[in-house]
């Protein structure tokens, strides 16, 4: 299943989700906020998405939540927001399970920029494999 170049926003801060919405229009891409984890399941289940914005600060989700997204859903690729720099306590997420994590306020080049990387990253790995590599 392709992804749409949709990003879904999970936030517990309406202020913050409205920022990242607007940032995220003016990039060129559509996105949908919810404001609960029950929500952003529901959502991913009904729908493709090809990055997921989660706000650390605001949601109470822990690594194995982090592990059990990731794994249920390989093709969504999984951003963070948050105002601390360290989060011991999400080591094993955020070193193999998010894409990247983005220090607010959130700066909008930054946050246009690896959606962009996410963007060229899938648009690769659709791609068939080069005719000249390992082939006649």
């Amino acid at each position: 299943m392709e992804n749409d170049p949709s990003i879904l926003i999970a936030s517990l801060d309406r202020d913050e989700a409205a920022l990242l919405t607007d940032i995220i229009v003016s990039a060129g891409y559509r996105s949908r906020t919810c404001h609960t984890l029950a929500d952003m399941m529901k959502i991913l289940a009904d729908s493709s998405y090809m990055a997921v914005v989660l706000d650390i600060d605001s949601l109470d989700i822990g690594n194995r939540a982090i592990r059990s997204l990731t794994l249920a859903y390989p093709d969504v690729c999984f951003l963070c927001t948050s105002r601390d720099r360290f989060h011991p306590e999400l080591k094993e997420a955020l070193c193999y399970h998010i894409f990247a994590c983005i220090n607010k306020p959130v700066d909008p080049d930054e946050l246009v920029y690896w959606i962009r990387c996410i963007r060229e990253n899938q648009a690769d790995t659709r791609d068939p494999p080069d005719k000249d590599q390992g082939g006649k």
